[in-house]
């Protein structure tokens, strides 16, 4: 079995005196997406805060390449984890090109110069989000469909070895929802660790290797995704009836049942 690099063991936290995981545990492997999934609540982007070092642990400990997390300085945790969240910000006034450049900040010297591995890396991260021939736009002249892609563009620009994504396919269309899985998966194929918090079910089924399934900040299940994403599983954990099974061609899904049904 692959060793995690970034792992969560027995970890606890919260806001304010609020807790909300509760001892957590979960490793996140080279070349795999791991699914988080769960209701409203369950603490899904709490964990993804926890594993990026923005949100202390009130127990338990967070380990990154075998180091402790907080021992760690953060342009060193920059240089290797990426993070989408849910609501990411876009700064405006800058151009789609410059934004996605802004990705490339901890791998560059205090004079941020950019370098001929900088320009590439951008341009690839560019192109991965089909973002090219909107490279010269502002910022603020886009949809909230392209400026998602955008922050997703200046996290891959970064070439980290984990992906963070707190529901990172949110506000795009279908198409471009589906090139977003096809790229996290690409990366996934490079040797990137991938975990994506997921509300569409039938995308974590598509799409992970694992899937971790959480409900009030604790783990129901942690496993591969076939195994996790059980109707008996699901309809208990969200509270609705859903039916799982699959295309004729193989492709899983995950809806809700109809009354009577």
């Amino acid at each position: 079995m692959t060793e995690a690099i970034l792992e969560a063991l027995a970890v606890s936290a919260g806001y304010g005196g609020d807790p909300v995981l509760d001892d957590v545990s979960v490793g996140l492997r080279k070349g795999e997406i791991l699914a988080v999934v769960g209701p409203n609540g369950a603490g899904k982007s709490t964990l993804v805060r926890v594993l990026a070092g923005t949100l202390t642990a009130t127990s338990g400990e967070v380990r990154l390449a075998g180091a402790a997390l907080p021992s760690l300085a953060r342009r060193e945790i920059a240089r290797r984890v990426a993070v989408v969240e849910q609501e990411s910000t876009v700064a405006f006034g800058f151009t789609v090109r410059e934004v996605v450049a802004m990705g490339r900040a901890p791998r560059q010297s205090g004079w941020m110069v950019a370098s001929a591995e900088d320009e590439a890396a951008v341009e690839r991260a560019l192109e991965r989000c089909e973002l090219q021939k909107l490279g010269a736009r502002q910022v603020n002249e886009l949809s909230g469909g392209e400026r998602r892609r955008v922050v997703i563009a200046r996290a891959l620009a970064q070439d980290p070895e984990v992906l963070l994504l707190d529901e990172a396919a949110a506000h795009l269309d279908i198409q471009h929802a589906e090139d977003f899985y096809s790229t996290a998966a690409a990366e996934s194929e490079r040797g990137v660790a991938c975990m994506a918090v997921m509300h569409d079910l039938t995308a974590a089924a598509r799409w992970s290797d694992r899937v971790l399934l959480l409900a009030e900040g604790r783990v129901v299940a942690l496993g591969p995704s076939d195994q996790v994403l059980t109707e008996a599983q699901l309809s208990a954990t969200f509270g609705v009836a859903l039916r799982v099974g699959a295309t004729p061609d193989g492709e899983p899904f995950v809806v809700p049942r109809r009354a009577g049904v």
